[in-house]
């Protein structure tokens, strides 16, 4: 339980805010400074607070400990375009265009991105006072119109699609096995210019770090600040800079890895030097599972079934960790939530004004996080481009197709009746239950028929021509 003294402050802060709604801090502009740590291809068994017994990560099992860390977070698609369109919109990448079932992501080549009538978690926080900033991938469009400027960011600084695009064509066939960073023409940028083509990836988590870590200094006098500091990696080709070259027992994978984990201690440790930590909520996940076809290059799911590109549970529940110190009491949360939540959640504690006039499926999970109250998300589509593969309710989750991540199966199976398994019993899906609940099937049917009445037609961003 919560002291009596935090529960207290508490109440001393909560003050009637928008729309009659509770917020957290009585000062107009005041709110917790945020910073949203995403990587890539990042695995649910990946780090050694989610179990993984040969890749060293101290920062982030103490980030758990001293944190939540939530056992059942999912993002809303198995990839990285659409992923990363929920977690800035708070909607369903369907409700936006940012999904498709023949480019599943954005290309170099691509012309369309993240509408501009789209509220970001950047555009949100921004109209509430924020200073915001983006680092890193950002894939929802690299043309200038969707940029993170264009997108309700102060400024940007990173790679904007995935650092494997850009192949340089008659480079070394083994581009993934022994990659050289000179053979992706990826484009790091500022702003909205290319300062470095190719960009060089041995460095480019410690660039990204050390990107951060000064906007915190930047900021630590000044008004309240929100950091998205998406991470290139883990995603193939695999780089780490030359302090990490055989860090790790799990050979170059985890090498990426434990560097990832020191970035996220010189963040932790920033924010203590600047006497930010108690006023600031950092978040850690990632966009989606681990690329299992690359096999020792990828990651782990753990106990979870699959990985990136399918809607088995290893291709979209994350390691996921809340740390706000002295607000979020340290603990492990059985509950479901999703990167969906993030804007509603980071509106509320911020008092920003959330979305009002569209459909946004995230939730709030502030009186999880804060009071510990059982989760408002009870559910989760999931989908595979523009089709939903997938529903749970409660500990039910139902297949309706299955598709293996990448490799080995040209079309996705349709299930009639759908497979059901119960993730409380079998997280790892592998007793198919479904003869035993056929009320159970009805109900996640009527569920997923409900969902998809509720989606309106949008010009489809990743096919578009112009």
């Amino acid at each position: 339980m919560r002291s009596i003294h935090c529960l207290t402050m508490l109440a001393m802060l909560l003050p009637i805010g928008l729309g009659g709604a509770p917020t957290l801090f009585a000062n107009e502009l005041a709110g917790p400074n945020v910073i949203v740590i995403f990587c890539d291809d990042l695995g649910y068994g990946d780090l050694g607070c989610f179990g993984h017994p040969t890749i060293g990560t101290p920062h982030l099992d103490q980030m758990a400990a001293e944190g939540q860390k939530w056992t059942e977070f999912y993002v809303a698609a198995s990839v990285c375009t659409p992923s990363r369109a929920a977690l800035q919109t708070g909607r369903y990448p369907i409700r936006n265009g940012m999904c498709s079932m023949k480019r599943r992501v954005l290309f170099p080549d691509s012309t369309g991105g993240l509408p501009p009538q789209e509220i970001t978690l950047g555009r949100m926080l921004k109209q509430r006072g924020y200073a915001t900033h983006a680092v890193g991938k950002w894939h929802l469009g690299h043309l200038p119109k969707y940029l993170p400027t264009q997108h309700g960011y102060d400024s940007y600084f990173g790679i904007p699609y995935s650092n494997d695009m850009d192949f340089v064509k008659g480079s070394s066939k083994q581009r993934f096995e022994d990659p050289k960073s000179k053979n992706f023409n990826v484009p790091l940028m500022q702003d909205n210019k290319i300062i470095e083509r190719p960009a060089d990836q041995t460095t480019i988590t410690k660039r990204f770090t050390e990107r951060a870590c000064d906007l915190i200094r930047q900021h630590k006098n000044d008004q309240p600040f929100f950091i998205y500091l998406a991470h290139n990696l883990p995603h193939v080709p695999l780089f780490r800079s030359p302090d990490f070259e055989n860090a790790s027992r799990r050979g170059l994978y985890g090498d990426v890895i434990e560097e990832i984990d020191w970035s996220v201690g010189q963040v932790l440790n920033t924010l203590r030097e600047t006497g930010l930590d108690k006023n600031t909520l950092v978040v850690f996940t990632s966009d989606n599972g681990p690329w299992k076809s690359f096999k020792q290059q990828g990651g782990s799911a753990g106990l979870l079934r699959d990985g990136k590109g399918s809607t088995w549970e290893g291709g979209m529940r994350e390691p996921t960790v809340f740390w706000w110190p002295g607000t979020i009491e340290p603990g492990v949360v059985m509950e479901m939530g999703s990167t969906l939540d993030l804007l509603p959640t980071l509106g509320n504690l911020a008092g920003a004004a959330v979305p009002a006039d569209r459909t946004l499926d995230g939730l709030d999970l502030s009186p999880t996080l804060l009071e510990n109250k059982p989760s408002p998300r009870d559910q989760m589509i999931y989908y595979h481009g523009d089709e939903i593969f997938a529903v749970r309710k409660g500990m039910y989750k139902a297949h309706f197709k299955t598709k293996t991540s990448y490799q080995g199966q040209r079309q996705a199976a349709v299930h009639d009746p759908p497979l059901l398994f119960h993730l409380g019993h079998d997280p790892g899906e592998q007793y198919d239950i479904a003869k035993q609940h056929p009320d159970v099937i009805e109900g996640l049917r009527q569920l997923k028929t409900k969902h998809e009445a509720s989606v309106e037609p949008v010009e489809n961003q990743l096919t578009r021509k112009n």
